[in-house]
């Protein structure tokens, strides 16, 4: 019988993120073992989102270009599984940090193959199929924390890794048995057509505007992920199951309203989603920073990181249409942009927030409303702000 390839690629996400998203809590688990300041947790968060960012691009490269996607699909997972384990036996802060980048590089591989995949078949909803397979990421996120704050109250960082990698191998091993349904296309090699469209495509002044958005999107988004479980356990002596709770339950939201985010953008055009999802992120992210009660704190980080998660499938469709056809390619870009130039948040984040962890929502706001300004100055009627079907 023929997988249903939507809902499958929603299973892989969740699969090949599970231990990747694990790292929110298990970077700064490691790091209060080893007594490391936040600067250094955040350096950890960068190399590790920088390993990732370095596959990006390449992988969309394969993604366009490669004819039998669904055997590299197959193998990400096992890279995933094997970096991971590997990094639980390190001992010092430059070996965990190299392997986690090293085995971060095999999840970045999936994301622009597979989202590539998936904006090819469903061309008509590539925001919505976006949205779907983002809900596997965002499960992985829901179930994942929670397990490995539990696992953290148990045993050591080490083991908790050892454990979350086993889920990530056996959804491996599915998709090896389902691999060659993954539609296959002409397998070609890159020329100097493709680079220099690329560029044109890029380099533009529209070309540009995307990518800052990308950028500043993520920046917001990174210093407030990876800077509020630090907040929680040294500022409000959170355990770590505590913790790795709260920001299962934060991101829910995001989750669930991602593909009718998606659609809606598919129907009205991107642009208004990307203005008020970044406007509303930085206005609650202002009174995280502001307020001093921890339960409207905790209200207001849970909007912010509703709203950016909310958004990002939008983002990633926005990408499509602006480069018109190399889905792979673009959304690779994309990612790198995202996850590779918005990792230096989490350094600044660390640095901010070395006086008070407080100082990463500012920062977060900041950068949403970066975002939020380039959002409007974007042209209304560009392709990335009206998007395909509102165009068709």
């Amino acid at each position: 019988m023929k997988p249903n390839l939507l809902i499958s690629f929603s299973l892989g996400h969740c699969a090949n993120d599970f231990v990747p998203i694990a790292m929110y809590i298990l970077i700064p688990a490691f790091g209060t073992a080893l007594g490391l300041p936040a600067v250094e947790i955040g350096l950890l968060f960068m190399i590790h989102s920088l390993g990732g960012s370095i596959a990006f691009l390449p992988a969309g490269l394969l993604a366009d270009h490669i004819a039998n996607r669904g055997v590299v699909l197959a193998g990400t997972f096992f890279w995933v599984g094997f970096g991971y384990l590997a990094a639980s036996f390190s001992n010092s802060f430059w070996a965990f940090a190299l392997l986690i980048a090293f085995a971060n590089m095999a999840d970045a591989t999936w994301h622009p193959i597979a989202t590539g995949v998936l904006a090819q078949i469903h061309k008509s909803r590539r925001a919505y199929a976006l949205g779907v397979h983002a809900i596997g990421g965002h499960v992985a996120e829901i179930i994942t924390l929670p397990a490995c704050g539990l696992l953290l109250s148990l045993w050591d960082w080490r083991l908790a890794i050892q454990v979350l990698i086993i889920p990530t191998l056996l959804v491996g091993v599915y998709f090896v048995l389902i691999h060659h349904h993954v539609p296959r296309h002409v397998n070609s090699r890159p020329t100097q057509a493709d680079f220099l469209a690329l560029w044109r495509i890029w380099s533009s002044g529209a070309g540009l505007r995307v990518i800052s958005i990308f950028v500043t999107y993520n920046m917001g988004l990174f210093a407030i992920i990876t800077m509020t479980p630090l907040y929680l356990t040294r500022n409000h002596s959170f355990s770590w199951l505590q913790t790795a709770t709260v920001m299962a339950v934060m991101m829910l939201a995001g989750a669930l309203a991602q593909p009718s985010t998606g659609k809606l953008s598919d129907r009205i055009g991107r642009r208004p989603l990307i203005i008020a999802g970044n406007g509303i992120a930085a206005a609650a992210a202002l009174v995280a920073w502001w307020s001093t009660d921890i339960l409207l704190t905790l209200i207001a980080l849970g909007l912010a990181l509703t709203m950016l998660v909310a958004i990002r499938s939008v983002l990633l469709a926005a990408a499509v249409d602006h480069a018109g056809g190399r889905e792979g390619t673009s959304l690779g870009l994309a990612f790198a942009c995202m996850d590779g130039f918005a990792a230096s948040a989490a350094v600044l984040a660390g640095w901010v927030g070395e006086a008070d962890l407080s100082n990463a929502f500012l920062l977060a706001a900041g950068f949403s409303f970066m975002a939020l300004v380039l959002g409007v100055l974007m042209p209304k009627h560009s392709a990335m702000a009206v998007g395909e079907r509102v165009k068709a």
